[in-house]
Parts: C-alpha cells; sequence; structure tokens
C-alpha cells in the first residue's frame, strides 16, 4: 500500500485537534468533529473521554475517522460528557515509521489526576527538550514531540495540571495549539505567536475547541471567538476563564491556512477562506494576465483562485480536469506501469472542453513540481493549444518548522530554480505566482506586506522564521533567522 501520488507533491497540515465539555456522549461530538478536520490529518486519529463512573478511556486507530470512530461498539467504550480527539498526518521523518503510540492524544497520570493532551503544530527545540529529559531520567514512549510536554508536566512544582501545562509551555519553542482536558476541565492554549489556528464554539450549555470554524458547524455549534495568540482557557462547570501566560508577541498566524490548508468552508480572523482564495486570484490576474481561452482549476484547492481569476480577467471558467471523488488515501499499485498511472488515478481531463484551447491552469502551489509536469502533460495529450500555469501562493523556498509536513529544501523546485528556469522544467506556456504583497493584499492588508513587522507567518516563502528553528540550526540548517 503506498501514499496516493499527490501525497510527496503537497504540503500538509499534520494534524487537527477537537474538544467539548458539557454534553452527553461527548466522543461521538468529538468523531463529527473530527471528521471535518480529516482533512488536516489522515493517518491516524484518536479520542480520549472521560466519565466519573469509568474513568478516562481512549481509542487510536490508523486510517479515516469514518472508519474507526462510527461504530457504536467502538464508541460505547468511551463514556462521559469530556472527550478530546486528534487527526494526525505525520511528519516527513517519520512518515510509514509511525506507531500506535505516536497517535494522540497523549495521557499520563499525575499525582493530582490524569490528563490528555492534542498538540497541533511543532516544538522547534523538542530534540534539545527530549535529550535533556531523557539525561534526567525521563522514559520516553513515542517519537511524538507532545511527549516533551508531558516529562515537563511531571517535573514541573505547581499544584495543578493547568499551572503544570503553563510550567511546560514556557520551556518550549516553535508553534502550538493544545486542545487538553483533565478529570473536570477542558483547556485550550495557543502560543504567544499564533502560527496555528484554534476557536472556542458553544452548543447550549456544551462547550467546544476546534483547529476550525467548520468543525463547529458539523456538529451545529455556534462559533464563540478565537483563541487568541498566547491565550489559555479553561472551561469547567459550563463557564470560561482566560489566562495570558506568555510574554506578548506580534502575531504571526500562518498565511498558508488561507492558501491551502483550512478548508475552504471555514473563518479564520473573521474572513471567509473561500472568499480570501477566490481574492487571491483576483490578485493574480492583475499580476498576471495572459491570453487565454478557458480557466481551468486544479481540483479541488486551486477552485476558489480560479473563479477568481476568471471573474477579475473575464476569461470563461470551465472544469477542465475532473477529480475522481472515489479515490481513498491509499490504493495498491502492483506495477510499475500502473505507478505511472498515479496522477490519472486521481484526475482526469475533460477533453470535450480543454480540445484546442488555450487553458490557464490555477493550482495553490508548486512544491517539487512532480504533479505539475503530469498534469501538463495530461492537458496537452487532450490536445490544448497552450497551458499556461497561475499559481496561488508565492514560489514554496524554505521548509516550515511550525507543524507542516514540508519536504527538505534541496527539493524545493523554487529554493534551486528561478521563475523561468521552473517554466521550462515544467514546459509549460508562462508560468506565474502570486507575489508575497499580492497574497497580503488578498488576505486584507491592502498595503500588502510590511517586511518590517509582517502581519503572517510567511516563512515557507520569505524564509523570515519568526521562530528559531533550534533543532534544525543545531544539526546545520542555515536558514537566514532574524534575531528575536
Amino acid at each position: 500500500m503506498l501514499s496516493h501520488p499527490f501525497d510527496d507533491d503537497k504540503l500538509r497540515e499534520e494534524c487537527g485537534v477537537f474538544g467539548v465539555i458539557g454534553v452527553q456522549d461527548a466522543a461521538s461530538f468529538v468523531a463529527l468533529g473530527l471528521h471535518a478536520l480529516q482533512h488536516r490529518g489522515q493517518e491516524a486519529g484518536g479520542i480520549v473521554a472521560y466519565c466519573p463512573q469509568e474513568g478516562f478511556s481512549s481509542a487510536r486507530r490508523f486510517g479515516y475517522v469514518r472508519d474507526n470512530f462510527t461504530s457504536a461498539s467502538l464508541m460505547e467504550t468511551l463514556p462521559g460528557s469530556l472527550a478530546i480527539g486528534h487527526v494526525r498526518y505525520s511528519t516527513a521523518g517519520s512518515k510509514g515509521n509511525t506507531q500506535i503510540r505516536d497517535v494522540q492524544p497523549l495521557f499520563a497520570e499525575f499525582q493530582m489526576g490524569g490528563c490528555a493532551i492534542a498538540h497541533n503544530g511543532n516544538l522547534t527545540n523538542a530534540l534539545a527538550l527530549r535529550e535533556e529529559l531523557i539525561a534526567h531520567g525521563s522514559i520516553f514512549q513515542s517519537s511524538s514531540d507532545t511527549e516533551c510536554i508531558i516529562h515537563l508536566m511531571a517535573r514541573s512544582i505547581q499544584k495543578t495540571i493547568p499551572e503544570r501545562l503553563k510550567d511546560a509551555l514556557r520551556r518550549v519553542e516553535g508553534a502550538f495549539s493544545i486542545v487538553a482536558m483533565t478529570r473536570t476541565k477542558l483547556i485550550g492554549v495557543r502560543d504567544a505567536l499564533g502560527v496555528r489556528p484554534l476557536v472556542l464554539g458553544r452548543l447550549g450549555e456544551a462547550w467546544m475547541l476546534a483547529s476550525e470554524t467548520c468543525a463547529l458547524d458539523i456538529i451545529g455549534a455556534e462559533f464563540v471567538r478565537e483563541i487568541d495568540p498566547g491565550e489559555m482557557v479553561i472551561i469547567e462547570n459550563g463557564r470560561a476563564q482566560s489566562f495570558f501566560p506568555f510574554q506578548p508577541r506580534k502575531p504571526r498566524f500562518c498565511v498558508f491556512e488561507h492558501v491551502y490548508f483550512s478548508r475552504p468552508d471555514s473563518v479564520i480572523g473573521g474572513r471567509s477562506v473561500y472568499e480570501t482564495r477566490r481574492r487571491i486570484g483576483m490578485e493574480l490576474a492583475k499580476e498576471a494576465p495572459v491570453e487565454a481561452d478557458l480557466v481551468c482549476p486544479v481540483p479541488d484547492s486551486g477552485t476558489p483562485a480560479a473563479i477568481g481569476y476568471s471573474q477579475q480577467s473575464g476569461i470563461p471558467y470551465a472544469m477542465g480536469i475532473i477529480r475522481n471523488q472515489y479515490m481513498g488515501r491509499t490504493f495498491i499499485e502492483p506495477s510499475e506501469q500502473i505507478r505511472n498511472m498515479g496522477v490519472r488515478l486521481k484526475l482526469n481531463v475533460n477533453r470535450a472542453v480543454i480540445a484546442g484551447k488555450r487553458v490557464v491552469l490555477v493550482d495553490d502551489s508548486v512544491v517539487r513540481g512532480t504533479t505539475s509536469r503530469k498534469i501538463r502533460e495530461m492537458v496537452m495529450d487532450a490536445g490544448a493549444a497552450e497551458v499556461h500555469f497561475r499559481i496561488a501562493s508565492p514560489p514554496t523556498m524554505w521548509p516550515c518548522f511550525y507543524g507542516v509536513d514540508t519536504p527538505d529544501r534541496a527539493k524545493l523546485l523554487a529554493a534551486s530554480m528561478s521563475e523561468e528556469e521552473m517554466r521550462r522544467h515544467l514546459g509549460v506556456d508562462s508560468l506565474r505566482f502570486v507575489s508575497l504583497d499580492g497574497l497580503y493584499r488578498a488576505c486584507g492588508s491592502e498595503a500588502g506586506r510590511d517586511a518590517a513587522s509582517p502581519q503572517f507567518c510567511d516563512a515557507c516563502f520569505s524564509g523570515d522564521y519568526p521562530v528559531r528553528p533550534s533543532d534544525m540550526i543545531d544539526r546545520g540548517f542555515d536558514a537566514p533567522v532574524p534575531a528575536e
């Protein structure tokens, strides 16, 4: 069994989190929320629940939420009115080596009771912390950086679990949006930069925490607000309390959440993700016009930007490429010949629409470029007269260390090629990316990007890392990291 052919040519969010308190059969609500967040992690998922009669219970499985957390027999093993969950997509370094013990939420028993933690993001000093903790006697059970938080909590002298969690998080670097639970509390925390998303919702007397608003929609919950950068929310007895335990910093939310990671029906920072992506397409049309007959998205992530490009340019929009909705994340590849057909198993060109036309193909990004080349070949084989690529993000030149599965920099096409060299490599008639200023304008910053004080984390495009990736730098990575 191998990953489908897009897996190595797209940036992948590594996880999504969801938690609920104050509703009967909380684990079932968590399963629904995780289903809505499946796009953020499709390798594995887990749920931890608590009820006073049976204590903590957990289930962790590989694969889709729909295949694991829909059976009544399993959900009956997760009773209680308090539960949290996590969907996972592993990092490049551990892909294919994941053990069930790596699947979150992670759970530990402390002197003051049990605690489960689910983490979206990445700790950039996890390796150094791990070495320090092992040297002082800690015994790790997983390869997850989240386990560092558990061990730091165990070593804290604070008297409550929330205080120990604060203590631990003051030691870590990087990006984290965390949903945690004790026997009576649901806890949500974001790092001071707010790199990864976390939102608060409510359904009657119940409270929810989720990576995106679309997970609230699926259960009919009301979106209350976003958890602020650097904020800890503790929900107990129907009441939510807010704390700010970290040194304040200027937020740097991940701009790629707007471009690709988040579902288009989610809302981020008060802005519709779909509308932002449509506006990116409009910016592309202004910055990179071309004479053509059709604007076609590379489905599905390129669709809103293609609609915006069409609306701004006046070039008709058409579904020139059709996605096979029934292809699973993995499939059996019995031969080299079938492997070479990989993209065609997912996408098929609508020949009747494409033949003889000058086509603008709109996609969200170019990473390695392997899929882009195959799509260009498919479109030309279908009889297109010209193929013009328009990309709804700037060139991806740097790896992400804050919770995104990114190839090594040497494997990023834009890190070693100019735009013209990339155009020739992909074999297209023209290739243009939206500018960083254009991306910022589409995200609501009309003046574009302020280099002295950027609004977002855009390190994958600019190399401007807002948090020093300590572990990688200590091992020789030479990113231009500014002083904090």
